[in-house]
Parts: C-alpha cells; structure tokens; sequence
C-alpha cells in the first residue's frame, strides 16, 4: 500500500507521531519510523511522508538485502539519489541512524563482565556481526574479566584480512589490559576457521605465555552466529594460558 494522502488528512490514530505516542515507538512499521523523520513527502509523485518512506525502503531492497541493513551504511548521496531526498531529509535520517549505532554502542559506567563467549560475541555484534568487510577486533580486559576497551584494528576486503601480533600487544599494553579476546567477521557466514585464523591464533596464544597477558578465545561471527575457536580447536591444550 502507498499512501498518497497527506498525513494532517489522516485520521488522527493513523499519524505515524500520534501513533509513536500512544502505542511506542517498537510499534510503528518502518515506513512510519522514516516518514517521521523526513517529515514532509513527495510533490511530484504525489506521495505523503509514508508514501516516500515506504519508496526508499523500496529502493534500498533494490540491492538485493534487507532495505534496514543498507540503511546502516548508507550515503547521503545514495539517498539523494532519490527523488524528493534532498540534503535536509538525508542528513536527518544518516544522522538518526548514527545516533541508534552510538546508543546501541554505548556501555554504562559500571564494567561489563565477558566471562563466555556468548558475553563476548555480544559485545561485539554491531561492530562484527553484519559487516560486508572482514574486520579484526580485539576486547581487552582487566584481571576481573571485565571490559576496558574494544578496539578495531584492521579492516580488510570483502574476504581477508591482515593482523600481525605486535599491533594486538601493542593496543593491549598501551591500554593497560591483563587479558584479550580477539574476534573477526567472515562476511560470507562460514564460521570455520581458516588455516590462517589457526597459524594467527597460534602466534598470539605464544605471544600471550610470554608476556603473560591471556588470550582466553578467538571468535568468528557471521550471519547471526559465532564460533569459539577455543571450544572448536585444542589450541588452548597446546598452549596453556595459565589463568
């Protein structure tokens, strides 16, 4: 359905603001979210502000993914690209999904404890879990297994990425960290490790008895899902990290 009306010749219960109102906002579509935020509609196609809104979810699915997944990444110049999207109604909507990121982001003033790797992988969900670049994470942690710092170090292409093990130790030490976890996306879902992730995973748990500082996992995440590299290999019988 395309709404061509305006929204003021709505019946009051159907304006997406009066809904958000009454009902919350994990009510509303995601047109009504949107034509929230742009306000005002099309002239020349005639459409209202959920009109146009349900028209950029539309051509956002036009990449063949979920219109909210490209929406996470999207450029103001992509959605001016958009007939009645100019830079006002742009920057609105890049700037609203910047502030859901650094919401969803944000970590109170009390330490969080990643004690499995559950904690962990959730931790690390908006940086990792849908990217369609391979990154590379690092979690330090203090002796109570609670979380200092995430940190993203590299970010490769649609498939590798590069780490060598003194950048890792480097950001550790420089953070005052006594334990790490490390985790990387694979954007194609597969969540076996590759024979790089195992040689790096290796050097790092050498490294981590020398130093002393404990690298207590290695996650993949992907699709939705994760692996421990801990729980998956016996790397970790083969090189104790004396915790």
């Amino acid at each position: 359905m395309t709404y061509s009306l305006r929204i003021a010749d709505l019946p009051p219960s159907e304006r997406p603001r009066e809904r958000l109102m009454a009902m919350g906002a994990k009510n509303l579509s995601e047109a009504e979210l949107l034509a929230i935020l742009i306000s005002t509609g099309q002239t020349r196609g005639n459409l209202s502000a959920i009109g146009l809104a349900q028209h950029i979810l539309k051509e956002l699915g036009a990449y063949r993914r979920a219109p909210l997944d490209v929406l996470r990444e999207v450029h103001p110049r992509e959605l001016m690209k958009i007939p009645g999207i100019g830079p006002a109604k742009a920057a609105t909507i890049i700037a609203a999904v910047e502030l859901g990121k650094r919401t969803f982001k944000f970590r109170p003033n009390e330490k969080v404890a990643v004690d499995s790797p559950t904690s962990a992988a959730a931790v690390l969900t908006n940086d990792l879990m849908w990217q369609s670049q391979e990154r590379f994470a690092v979690l330090m942690l203090d002796v109570k297994n609670c979380l200092l710092a995430t940190k993203i170090l590299t970010i490769g292409t649609a498939t590798e990425t590069l780490i060598h093990p003194r950048e890792i130790f480097r950001e550790i030490i420089r953070q005052g960290a006594t334990k790490l976890i490390i985790a990387h996306n694979h954007p194609s879902g597969n969540l076996e490790p590759s024979p790089e992730d195992i040689n790096l995973t290796e050097q790092l748990l050498q490294g981590s008895q020398y130093l002393d500082i404990p690298l207590l996992d290695h996650l993949i995440l992907g699709n939705g899902d994760y692996q421990s590299l801990r729980q998956g290999t016996d790397l970790w019988q083969r090189f104790p990290q004396g915790e």
